[in-house]
């Protein structure tokens, strides 16, 4: 993003020859470390590329419109989450689900405009011209109550610890639902062959490994638009094959158990994965004003996603029942010419963005690791190395649990739920301080306290399910019919 001039920039602390004494009062005092800061920020801000939560967003260098930007955030919200929508509503009831997602939708939207609020606040006391998530963090606690400042470079390494661990999350349901797709549509081409799903998964290693090796986004940019186009085509057909043959909703439990409640948690907060792309895309608005607001920008493309994840997962369980897969792809027929394409399609997406969703934690993990090579070529060598490790750690963790579904919940709950529920409000509630309203920081509590209550009854059904399907991973399962 080109470097704002001084003349455009929010006056600093102090700079204002007559500041207001009250403003001076509310405002946090900023500790000497924060004007070191500020340079630093400004070109990490000029330099970033804008890929947020592995999904990539175009030319910093280049503004974009309201309708780009509506564009942009709705591709930023669906990938993989959508296809295990059906899945998800499995574990809560037909109309349960139904209910709950407009409401962890909603929640969802408001961390994200709770995000992009101390995004704002921070910028005009700091004076640069853009944050991540990260930087939100670490500038909110570093500029908030004196005795939480020690916590900022805590506060940076969590969230940068927890965008990893849901990045390398997303990168092994990539790897299982590319291989059971795959799986699906050789086996019925060249049945008896004998290959089972790990050795799909060993098939893929090489493509997986080439493909992580680029390390450009400019190059990366054209896989994203192809991807982006076959995921569009396959949710297409995808549709064609569940509105087919519906059968009479009262077939289906309005309310599943309290038990596997928490999977569905899991597996909708997953689906709301974008909370990493809403800075980085109010930053390269032609009108950023148009972003926020009951009809900006962000809240319509979110209720659009919203209504894509209740048609998915209301017509997907509707359809198939408790016979549903982990993927919806996994159900359509498998022996149809078409339902085999779009599992081609979505394996070939998928595959396309797995070098985009290993991006983020190669880029916030290397910088650690590349003083060590002194060369070059060392260094340069040194990243081939580190990244072929990722990929060979995502290969390990999907083979381990060769689960969609689980690996969705799994992921949603542990790590999704905390960045994109439980940190938004401790960020508000740090950066605003000592200006928060008592009713805001109830709305906060209750805002933390629900987001814990997923991460860990989410965490524990998903985990005690994992245990549960080993337990039974020797049972006869019902053979692939084509």
């Amino acid at each position: 993003m080109p470097r704002s001039t001084q003349e455009n920039r929010p006056l600093l602390t102090g700079s204002d020859p007559d500041p207001d004494p009250d403003m001076e009062q509310a405002r946090p005092q900023l500790p000497q470390s924060c004007d070191d800061q500020r340079s630093e920020l400004e070109d990490e801000a000029e330099d970033s590329g804008l890929t947020a939560s592995g999904h990539h967003i175009d030319d910093a260098h280049q503004q974009t419109t309201n309708c780009e930007t509506l564009i942009h955030l709705i591709k930023g919200n669906i990938g993989t989450g959508i296809l295990a929508m059906p899945d998800g509503v499995r574990n809560s009831g037909l109309y349960t689900g139904v209910a709950l997602l407009p409401i962890i939708s909603a929640i969802c939207i408001h961390c994200m405009h709770m995000l992009v609020g101390c995004a704002h606040e921070l910028k005009e006391r700091l004076g640069v011209s853009g944050l991540d998530y990260a930087d939100v963090g670490y500038n909110a606690f570093m500029t908030g109550p004196v005795p939480l400042r020690k916590l900022a470079p805590v506060a940076r390494t969590v969230l940068n610890s927890f965008l990893t661990i849901t990045q390398l999350g997303f990168c092994c349901v990539y790897v299982v639902f590319i291989a059971a797709n795959v799986k699906q549509v050789i086996d019925c081409k060249l049945p008896g062959n004998g290959i089972d799903i790990h050795g799909y998964m060993g098939i893929l290693i090489l493509p997986l490994l080439a493909i992580s090796m680029i390390r450009s986004l400019k190059v990366l940019a054209p896989f994203s638009l192809i991807s982006n186009v076959f995921l569009g085509l396959g949710l297409a057909i995808t549709f064609h094959y569940l509105l087919q043959d519906i059968p009479s909703s009262y077939d289906r439990p309005e309310f599943k158990s309290w038990k596997q409640l928490p999977l569905f948690l899991g597996t909708s907060i997953y689906a709301f994965e974008g909370i990493g792309v809403v800075l980085p895309l109010e930053r390269k608005m032609t009108n950023p004003e148009d972003f926020r607001g009951c009809n900006g920008v962000l809240n319509t493309a979110m209720i659009l996603v919203t209504c894509s994840y209740i048609a998915v997962g209301f017509f997907g369980y509707l359809k198939y029942g408790d016979a549903v897969h982990g993927s919806i792809t996994l159900n359509i027929p498998p022996s149809d010419a078409l339902a085999q394409l779009v599992k081609i399609l979505m394996a070939v997406a998928i595959y396309l963005t797995y070098s985009l969703m290993l991006y983020v934690p190669a880029e916030i993990m290397w910088p650690h690791l590349s003083p060590r090579f002194h060369s070059a070529r060392g260094k340069r060598l040194g990243e081939y190395a580190f990244r072929a490790f990722l990929v060979l750690i995502t290969f390990v963790l999907a083979a381990a649990i060769p689960n969609i579904g689980l690996f969705i919940s799994l992921v949603g709950a542990m790590s999704s739920s905390t960045l994109a529920i439980i940190f938004p409000p401790i960020i508000e509630i740090v950066t605003f301080w000592p200006r928060v309203s008592r009713l805001n920081m109830i709305k906060c509590f209750c805002i933390f306290v629900f987001g814990v209550v997923c991460f860990v009854t989410g965490t524990y059904a998903s985990v005690e399910a994992i245990i549960e399907y080993f337990e039974h991973s020797d049972d006869p399962q019902p053979g692939l019919v084509c």
